[in-house]
């Protein structure tokens, strides 16, 4: 559903201390999420410093605030980056200087364990985002191990470390009851990252398809997004198989990088669908991706993972018509009729989805009207509001404890 409108709060400016183990050039909705947040709280006049891992490569478009720290490769997941502890111990006096109010962790890694100990050392509030659904996730990338061992294990570390800080940040009202079903007790926010509706506002989807040799006409379905295994990207190409039966000139365009590529390509082969597949890679925000999102007729989606979704409202801020399923995040994210269809977790029923709207393209057009009115409820100034608000709460109800603790003992006569 749209989230309610929220006024700005009269507050004192915040000095925020974010970490993450992740951010660009890695591009995953963790980054997008971050850099949204802290650009809309610099507009909101807060003072956001941020600790990632350096990539080894040009960080150009870095601000005065990005601190960037030596990092080395992860055993089993080469696009992500371990930052090396005593290169953040070694700012600590300069971080001290800055008298941070809060530390925000964003990724449970390293950032985790060195957010709580910057936390420790500035005597500040801690507040975790929980981005993962974790529990349906690790076993992508360590299938040698037994996957109730590791959702087991996901479940106690997921716990263990969302009770250890002041408060919990997630996304979805559905990851917020996993984490209460783990046992996790901490103060906890419902906040979803919201949507530049600016960089969503127009795509040249004419000339997307002209570059890349796909006719005007031609029914295109897109997907984009990491092209990771937890995304369900086989479900959607067997889907295809379903619906190039009755709309013979189908195209998918998966647009994204990741693990699961080679795995797609040879599974697309298998299934004989290498004339309606294409795989165009990474795009790059500010017109190739939104006119990549523009060029389709509808955006499509099935992964069971999503924390919230963000991919879904930049189609439908563009008015894009979407039909996916909704798991997860997605709950909170889709509601049949406002911009979407939501399919069932079948492949005849999601290609029936599918195949029924290519047809229609009067019911394609009203969708992506009603898309379009429906994203503007997810604006990232609304949302960001909202999280400096709990910033605040959090910070406040810190110093209460602490002022109750230190008290002097009340005699009674």
């Amino acid at each position: 559903m749209p989230i309610p409108s929220v006024e700005p709060a009269e507050a004192e400016t915040l000095r925020i201390l974010m970490i993450s183990d992740v951010y660009f050039p890695r591009v995953n909705g963790v980054s997008t999420s971050i850099q949204t947040f802290r650009r809309e709280l610099h507009a909101l006049g807060h003072e956001v410093t941020l600790i990632v891992p350096d990539y080894g490569v040009d960080h150009g478009d870095d601000d005065d605030g990005i601190i960037r720290i030596p990092s080395r490769q992860v055993l089993f997941d080469p696009e992500d980056r371990l930052m090396r502890r005593g290169a953040i111990i070694d700012l600590l006096p300069r971080l001290k200087a800055e008298q941070y109010d809060l530390v925000h962790i964003q990724t449970p890694f390293v950032a985790h364990y060195l957010g709580l100990r910057l936390a420790q050392e500035l005597n500040a509030p801690v507040v975790e985002s929980y981005h993962t659904f974790f529990e349906e996730y690790l076993f992508h990338y360590i299938p040698f191990l037994p996957r109730p061992w590791l959702r087991a294990a996901a479940r106690r570390f997921s716990r263990w470390q969302c009770n250890s800080v002041d408060s919990v940040v997630v996304p979805s009202s559905a990851m917020l009851e996993v984490l209460r079903a783990y046992g996790v007790r901490s103060e906890a926010a419902i906040i979803p990252t919201g949507i530049e509706l600016a960089e969503f506002s127009h795509g040249d989807g004419a000339a997307f398809r002209q570059q890349h040799g796909i006719p005007a006409g031609r029914p295109l379905l897109v997907f984009v997004g990491r092209v990771a295994f937890e995304k369900n990207i086989d479900f959607l190409l067997r889907m295809l198989v379903r619906v190039r039966q009755d709309v013979p000139e189908v195209l998918l365009v998966i647009a994204g990088q990741g693990p699961a590529v080679a795995h797609l390509r040879t599974l697309t082969e298998r299934l004989g669908l290498q004339e309606h597949v294409r795989f165009i890679g990474y795009l790059a925000r500010g017109g190739e991706l939104q006119g990549c999102y523009a060029a389709g007729d509808i955006f499509v989606f099935a992964s069971r993972t999503e924390t919230q979704g963000l991919v879904l409202l930049e189609a439908m801020a563009l008015g894009v018509p979407v039909v996916s399923t909704a798991v997860m995040g997605t709950r909170d994210v889709l509601h049949a009729g406002e911009g979407a269809i939501i399919a069932p977790e079948d492949e005849g029923g999601f290609a029936g989805a599918v195949t029924t709207l290519l047809r229609n393209r009067e019911r394609r057009e009203a969708l992506g009207v009603a898309a379009r009115h429906y994203a503007a409820g997810w604006a990232a100034p609304r949302l960001a509001q909202k999280l400096a608000d709990h910033y605040a709460d959090t910070v406040a109800a810190c110093l209460e404890r602490r002022e109750t603790a230190t008290a002097p003992a009340q005699l009674e006569y």
